[in-house]
């Protein structure tokens, strides 16, 4: 709903947040997260991990903010975002680009947002992360199916910002399979060592068993071991899982643009312990949310939209959900 004129009455109904379901970890807002986020007391959240609506050309059924726009509304959430987190905590930020309008030439508003979060509000950044979609329609048509003259846009920046110089962090958390090349030199127990080409200087240690290998700025989704160094390789195309089952079987239209499970799980689990509270401000269809639960996370949750609110009820199992009122609300 952002970014589209709101009747009194749909804007009296977003800026007055209420619950829409809950669970033993966590609660799912309807409403304004600005107003959820002002209830949170200095210092409480460990995380905040979303994905916002990006500064496209084109709206979406979701509301999107325009390019030049973008960042000044964003700032009015970043403030309370460095307000409630802890002096450790993280935030974790996908945002796809956008294009200009009429033009083949790319929008500044991601590095825009970024330069603004450290400058102004003494945000860092801890690491750049990149999601690689391979499932993304080529666009824009003019440029890519067209006249052929860029190529298709399928990356996404994830910052990854940290409150102080040292958010918490354990890569321990998030290693990941070694290849089949390391694990043949761990089973022979011995390596190369010596001063390599480049400088490094390969020791003893490069050999013993660590339990996988140190992820870079690269999340593998489950089933992909051959992934591009530097790029997330996260195909967002499942069909039949069970949050889509539900909105089908109730009438709800799902979100279009879903975070995959692969990004908050990966986070969720490099960034927290169990028991921290982790928040969303811009849920959509509640990955976030979903995610902290199966990962004994506390989790707050909020969404504009009320059908997105009510299909996110979907990612849970019935027996979970202890409090749901968002139907009762709005009939």
């Amino acid at each position: 709903m952002v970014g589209k004129e709101l009747t009194k009455a749909r804007a009296a109904e977003v800026s007055r947040p209420v619950k829409g379901y809950a669970t033993a970890l966590g609660t799912m807002w309807h409403g304004d997260s600005r107003h959820v986020l002002e209830k949170l007391k200095d210092n409480s959240v460990n995380a905040i991990i979303t994905s916002p609506p990006f500064a496209l050309t084109r709206v979406k059924s979701y509301g999107n903010e325009p390019e030049h726009r973008y960042v000044d509304w964003f700032m009015q959430f970043a403030e309370q975002f460095k307000r409630v987190l802890t002096d450790d905590g993280s935030l974790v930020l996908d945002l796809g680009g956008a294009w200009l309008p009429g033009s083949p030439t790319r929008s500044l508003y991601q590095y825009r947002l970024l330069i603004r979060l450290c400058d102004e509000l003494g945000f860092h950044l801890a690491e750049d992360f990149y999601w690689f979609n391979p499932a993304k329609i080529p666009g824009p048509r003019e440029w890519v199916t067209r006249q052929r003259i860029r190529v298709k846009d399928s990356v996404n920046l994830v910052w990854w910002l940290g409150k102080t110089e040292y958010p918490k962090a354990n890569n321990k958390n998030v290693l990941v399979e070694y290849s089949a090349s390391m694990k043949r030199l761990l089973a022979k127990k011995s390596y190369n060592q010596g001063i390599r080409p480049s400088g490094h200087d390969v020791g003893a240690a490069w050999a013993i068993d660590h339990g996988g290998a140190i992820p870079s700025n690269v999340i593998r989704a489950e089933l992909e071991h051959d992934l591009l160094d530097n790029f997330l390789e996260v195909a967002n195309t499942s069909a039949s899982d069970d949050y889509q089952k539900y909105c089908r079987e109730h009438s709800i239209p799902t979100h279009p643009a879903r975070f995959p499970r692969t990004i908050p799980e990966f986070f969720t689990k490099f960034l927290t312990d169990e028991g921290d509270l982790i928040v969303d401000p811009f849920a959509g269809s509640n990955m976030t949310g979903v995610v902290a639960e199966e990962l004994s996370r506390k989790w707050i949750s909020a969404e504009l939209d009320r059908d997105f609110v009510r299909g996110s009820i979907g990612r849970f199992s019935p027996e979970s959900v202890t409090t749901n009122k968002i139907d009762q609300l709005y009939k």
